[in-house]
């Protein structure tokens, strides 16, 4: 039990009393729990891809596919020392994976998700559907899904890789299984989850069998294409530009029921208002270059930005967004489940 410095001999008795039976006083800590506004431990960083791509590429010279079972750099939040997380609720880090090599197929309770940023010819396979991944693609592993990787291509191919691991840990509900064989068999053709959900048509008869969308694959190629037709037809939004969501075509709700994800583009010269919201953001610039204007206790902090990198704005930290070239920025937050407790807020034009 923590005590304040000055207590009577009375009171701290009766706290030691209260403590030899499991006891804290609320009222000792209540202002600590109940703060008039977020304490946010993570802080705004950024990672720079030109910077980390050698050591990336160096990691897979040092360790085996085989003996990591999965190659990744843990991108860890300088706020958050030891707990390898990004934001308090999310974990991102970056993967490796090499011509020839195939990662084992597992499953787990977290839900994951990839954003592709290097390569061609490898693949994601879900419940025995494989996508190959082209830079800029999103796709979904969804919680307690087979799946694997497998690169029949050439060169590295790198993505981001962003789960919801810490909020699993929270509920103490974190399972995971190898598949006993060499590899899920592949019963389905690629695209074919697209095709069958993803076309504004369901297959007569469809029930939905568990929380996740029946697609986890969501091109670079048809995004891009919606954000280039919407550019030419009304303004951008003040605080977003535009700024589309990735959905589940069944139920209009997000892509993974615990992670919401974003492709937004900034117009060249754009500067979005300021804005801040509770949710932590993780975004992965794809393409253009410009600044991050992020405002801490210690004054404004500056972040510029090329393709590739990777920025974090914690949660209630006023931002803005200057693109000194077109921009597209994908975006993962927990923005759905704050929603789904209801404690999600969001402030445009924030001012102190």
């Amino acid at each position: 039990m923590t005590k304040p410095a000055k207590l009577s001999a009375e009171r701290r008795q009766f706290y030691d009393r209260a403590s030899s039976y499991h006891l804290e006083p609320l009222w000792e800590f209540f202002k600590d729990w109940f703060t008039p506004v977020p304490r946010v431990r993570a802080v705004p960083h950024s990672w720079s891809y030109t910077e980390l791509r050698p050591l990336i590429l160096e990691s897979g010279e040092i360790v085996h596919h085989d003996e990591a079972e999965r190659r990744v750099l843990v991108l860890e939040n300088p706020g958050l020392d030891g707990r390898r997380l990004i934001t308090e609720s999310l974990y991102a880090g970056l993967q490796l994976i090499m011509p020839g090599e195939r990662a084992v197929c597992h499953r787990h309770s977290p839900a994951a998700l990839r954003f592709v940023m290097e390569g061609k010819g490898a693949y994601t396979s879900v419940n025995g559907e494989r996508a190959y991944m082209e830079p800029g693609d999103f796709i979904v592993t969804p919680s307690w899904a087979w799946h694997e990787h497998a690169h029949e291509g050439h060169g590295p191919t790198v993505w981001l890789d962003v789960l919801d691991v810490a909020v699993i840990h929270l509920f103490n509900a974190t399972f995971t299984e190898r598949l006993p064989q060499d590899s899920y068999p592949v019963d389905v053709p690629p695209l074919d989850s697209l095709y069958r959900y993803g076309m504004n048509l369901l297959p007569v008869g469809y029930r939905r069998r568990d929380e996740a969308s029946p697609i986890f694959s969501y091109p670079y190629s048809r995004s891009r294409e919606v954000l280039e037709r919407l550019k030419k037809q009304g303004a951008p939004d003040a605080c977003h530009g535009i700024k589309m969501a990735y959905i589940d075509p069944t139920t209009g709700g997000a892509a993974i029921p615990t992670i919401s994800t974003f492709i937004q583009l900034l117009p060249a010269g754009f500067v979005t208002d300021p804005y801040r919201t509770t949710s932590g953001t993780i975004y992965c610039v794809v393409e253009g270059r410009g600044t991050f204007r992020i405002r801490t206790d210690q004054g404004e902090r500056a972040i510029d930005f090329a393709p590739w990198d990777i920025v974090v704005v914690p949660s209630w930290h006023v931002h803005t967004i200057a693109a000194t070239e077109e921009t597209v920025l994908f975006s993962a937050s927990d923005q759905v489940m704050q929603q789904k407790l209801g404690i999600w807020r969001e402030q445009r034009g924030a001012e102190e």
